[in-house]
């Protein structure tokens, strides 16, 4: 099975609650990691791997690339873990912004029990920048056909995982959300279209439900997720964070998901993701 929820227990409420300088809540989670927890990390990594390169197909994707599994993973698919050109230093910060999206995804998925397609990195063109569009959406269906309370959540996502500064991710993923709904319906379109390659029709389907809301209304909400290292946490500065002009200020929640060390941690994911194709 490539998809695994095993990690989502390293997921911890903490029960404290952030108050915005524009009135909202958000509550701070703990990534409460546990690198000594060999099965865990196995079932982690294969869970991430995939995200990139389908298992099923990574022997079919590397042929006539004289590269071993591994090597096609490090080579082609994942972005580097160190800066591999001058001109080109964005090899580390899209490691930081992939494995912060997917976390927050699957945040949704296994915790708030949305349906998360992951289609958003497997097709990159190059592995050193991210992907355009909605970092992250997630579906919820009421019963079976369309009802109006179907849920679309979409979420914009900032990470900083390495250095002491305290920064102000919160209120990036916020900026960034208030154009997420400018840009949603390139982004479905992309999932849907993703879904079809990969021979996902009924999927695509679901996906096509959320193309035409003035049509087929359902609850469409909006999210903005900081996830930081303990050395870049600092509760003063989320706490100046102001969304009162974002279009979407009614529907935005927010989140921010913290941890000891994420950096090491997600270099460590992508070794052992690697190593173990």
């Amino acid at each position: 099975m490539r998809w695994s929820d095993e990690h989502k227990k390293w997921i911890k409420e903490t029960g404290l609650i952030l108050h915005t300088a524009c009135g909202k809540e958000v509550p701070v989670l703990e990534f409460e990691y546990d690198t000594s927890d060999n099965d865990c990390l196995l079932a982690w990594a294969r869970h991430f791997r995939n995200h990139y390169c389908d298992d099923a197909e990574i022997d079919e994707l590397r042929a006539g690339t004289g590269l071993s599994r591994k090597d096609f993973l490090e080579v082609l698919k994942f972005p580097a873990k160190l800066i591999e050109d001058p001109q080109d230093t964005t090899g580390p910060a899209t490691r930081s912004g992939d494995f912060s999206e997917i976390l927050i995804a699957d945040y949704l998925e296994y915790i708030l029990n949305f349906w998360v397609p992951r289609t958003r990195y497997e097709f990159k063109v190059n592995k050193n920048t991210s992907e355009q569009g909605s970092d992250v959406l997630g579906f919820k269906f009421v019963g079976e056909g369309s009802s109006s309370r179907d849920e679309l959540l979409i979420f914009e996502v900032k990470g900083t995982l390495t250095g002491n500064k305290k920064v102000s991710r919160l209120q990036d993923a916020a900026d960034h959300s208030d154009k997420d709904k400018a840009r949603l319906g390139v982004s479905l379109n992309a999932v849907k279209q993703r879904l079809r390659y990969k021979g996902h029709s009924e999927e695509a389907l679901k996906v096509g439900r959320f193309q035409n809301l003035a049509d087929n209304p359902y609850n469409q909400r909006f999210g903005a997720a900081a996830v930081l290292s303990n050395s870049a946490y600092d509760e003063a500065t989320l706490a100046t964070t102001n969304s009162s002009n974002n279009a979407n200020y009614e529907s935005l929640s927010m989140l921010v998901i913290r941890g000891e060390d994420l950096m090491a941690l997600v270099h460590m994911l992508y070794e052992t993701a690697a190593n173990e194709a």
